[in-house]
């Protein structure tokens, strides 16, 4: 059985002042401040999300 793909995305920008389904998609992610990191199956939604707020996270890596 093949293990699922994981992306491990980390918040380099603040959610204060953007707009709410910023801020919305931040907690989707699993993430609320600067700095936390966190590792998420790697499918086409969770693709989607981290497009929205782009500008906001990093992609440290994709295994």
């Amino acid at each position: 059985m093949t293990e699922a793909k994981k992306v491990t995305v980390v918040q380099t920008g603040s959610a204060i002042g953007r707009p709410a389904y910023q801020r919305q998609t931040l907690i989707g992610l699993k993430l609320n401040k600067i700095g936390r990191t966190s590792v998420l199956q790697d499918t086409s939604a969770v693709r989607g999300m981290i497009a929205k707020v782009a500008h906001l996270v990093r992609v440290v890596e994709a295994n």
